[in-house]
Parts: C-alpha cells; structure tokens; sequence
C-alpha cells in the first residue's frame, strides 16, 4: 500500500485552466508504466489544471503500446503515444516537449506512481508567475526490505531522494537538485534554456550513464530560472531487485562518475583540481583505498567497505569520463563543439491527436558537468 499525504490547506481554484503535458519516457517496463499511468488518472484533480499524459516509447520491443492503447480507451482524449526509436531517455523527453504544448511540462519515470494530491500540489505552486520549475521527494517504495549493506551515502542508486519537510528555493546553496523523475516546468523557461543534453543519461547500451537531470538543472540556475523544492510533491518509486546487487552499485558508481567528468567540460567545479579531476575525489579514493587495505586484517561491516569500494569507482569514472571517453571516435561532445545544429527524427506514431512536427531544431550542447 503506497502512503498517502493528507488534504492541502489553501488551496484555491483561479478562473483560468493552464495547461499540463504530463511526459512519461519509457523501454519495456509495460506493468509498471501502466501503473505510473493509473496514478495520474487516478490523482485527485485541480480544476484549474488541462492534464494530458504523453507517453514516449523509446524502442519498446514489449506490450507497451498495447497496455497504454487499453489505458486511452478507459481515458478518451487524455493520453498519448509518441514512440521514439532512437534510445536514450533525454531524447525520448526531447521529443515529448516538442511534440506538446501546454504552458506546463511535468515529467515522470515509468517506474513510479505519483501522490494522490500531486496534480493539486502544482495548481498551488503555479499560482505564483514568478516559478519557472519545481521538484519534489521521491519516496523508495520496496518489493523486500533493502539488504543492510545498503550504504546510505548511495541512496540515490535506489532512486530516493529527500530534502526535508521544508519547502526551499532551488540554488547553488541547495544540498540536491530537481531531479527530472519529479519535476514541473514552464514550456516559456525549457525554450529559454534549451533541450535535454542527448549524449547524457540512460541510453541504449549497457552503459549507466546518467546526469542529464543535473545538466538540465545547472542551466537553469545558469539562466536564472526560480524554482522551489516542495515536499509535498511526492513520487513513489519502485526499486527494482536488480538494482539490490553490489555490481549494480559499482556499475551506477563509474558510470555516473564517467557522466560526470564529460560535464565537467562545461561546468567545471569551484575546487581545485589535479590531472583534469576535483582534487577532493583523490583524497576520498585513498582513504578509502587505505581502509580497505586495513580491512583485511581487521573485519568491517559490509556496507562500510562497500562505501569505500564505490569511492574508488566514482574517481575511476570520473578521470575516464575526462580524459578517455572524449577520445572515442564517435563521441557525441565532438559535434558539440562546433556549435551547430541537427534535427531530431519525427515521431514514428502520433495518437490521441498530438501534433506531429515535420522536423525539430534543437541546439546541441557542449558535454556538460555538475557535481
């Protein structure tokens, strides 16, 4: 049973309805993306918001569009399809904010279900003109009790993220981020600062890149854009047994930190540096390295030498991220550099009545970086 919050004081209905393009990015997880479907239908309306869902296939080879078919015929008019055959998940919501157009962009994965009052969360929120974009907790929701090697420093592995019961402004004094899982922006401020960084984030290879969430919001505080971190926007995330393995952590670990070093070309932190890399991410790998070394001798709890062991990958991904993934061939930074532009592919299928656009222009960025 998923918990819910309680009812929002002060809420208030204005006379205008905006509208809310809800966009789902999803490959082959048609049980779970059914039920991130659900729990939008199934949230308690605003009166005030136009709430359309818009499904991005991105090179589903299941029952996806099968399922999300059944769902449109139980919702007439409220959902989409697009599908995307390019993989990567930055595409796949590159192509949903084309291809829609309300004032509002909401983005959700399709492994979560939203809170029953998310919808009226942001009817409140965006009563204020002021409020380019939002994000809110995600709640771990669990098939089996996580394993106590679990570090806690690497919840983010799992998907979960809190920033207290508090509402704050998002800035660079802020201990996170708005993480594209949970996040609600004006469509005014994504054509301001530009589409999602396509040579970052989960992609169609065995590679765990990740960090297009963190691009996307560095350039929003680059542009000046205001947003707020509401505690009760909440998403509930389901965490996959196949990520409760100790490879998967070192996996996420060196490929995040191999995201991470291909931004740093854009964004390069206010730290001193050593050999291209924050100089701080040495000093953690080799305490690490010698208490591991001590750990031989002396047994230690297993989320504790577990801990060490991905500080380790987080500096090995990092240095390769700088120094060697560039030099790839085919690296996607290259055409980044020359400040040029290219199409994105249209939609193969469009229902429920969505625009089509013969071709989009985006601007490519320059492989970017955040810590």
């Amino acid at each position: 049973m998923i918990p819910q919050i309680g009812h929002l004081p002060g809420d208030s209905l204005s006379d205008s309805v905006v509208r809310l393009d809800v966009l789902v990015p999803t490959h082959n997880r048609a049980r779970l993306l059914e039920r991130t479907i659900r729990s939008v239908l199934d949230a308690v309306p605003a009166p005030d918001l136009d709430v359309h869902i818009t499904v991005i296939c991105n090179h589903c080879t299941d029952d996806s569009i099968e399922r999300v078919a059944a769902l449109q015929a139980d919702a007439p008019g409220r959902i989409s399809v697009l599908e995307e055959r390019r993989r990567g998940k930055s595409r796949a919501l590159n192509l949903g904010i084309a291809s829609t157009s309300g004032e509002l962009v909401g983005m959700i994965d399709d492994d979560e279900e939203v809170d029953q009052n998310w919808l009226r969360v942001i009817a409140r929120a965006f009563k204020d003109e002021r409020l380019d974009f939002m994000g809110g907790p995600y709640v771990a929701c669990w098939d089996t009790p996580p394993p106590e090697w679990v570090p806690k420093e690497y919840m983010a592995v799992l998907g979960s993220a809190y920033n207290g019961a508090v509402t704050l402004e998002y800035d660079r004094e802020f201990q996170g981020m708005v993480k594209g899982g949970n996040a609600v922006m004006r469509r005014r401020t994504l054509e301001r600062v530009g589409p999602y960084a396509e040579h970052l984030g989960p992609g169609g290879s065995a590679r765990l890149f990740s960090c297009e969430d963190e691009e996307m919001y560095l350039r929003l505080l680059e542009h000046g854009a205001r947003g707020r971190y509401e505690p009760t926007l909440i998403v509930y995330h389901h965490v996959s047994l196949a990520r409760l393995t100790p490879e998967y952590y070192r996996r996420w670990c060196f490929w995040r930190g191999v995201s991470r070093g291909l931004m740093d070309l854009r964004h390069p932190l206010p730290v001193p540096y050593f050999i291209g890399v924050p100089r701080f991410l040495y000093g953690r790998a080799i305490g690490s390295l010698l208490r591991l070394g001590r750990g031989l001798a002396e047994p230690r709890p297993a989320r504790e030498r577990l801990r060490d062991e991905l500080r380790v990958w987080d500096l090995a991904g990092y240095f390769f991220g700088r120094h060697v993934y560039p030099l790839a061939r085919f690296w996607p930074g290259k055409s980044r550099r020359t400040g040029g532009t290219r199409r994105l592919l249209p939609p193969v299928r469009v229902s429920q009545g969505l625009p089509a656009p013969s071709s989009v222009n985006t601007r490519d960025d320059e492989a970017a970086r955040t810590a």
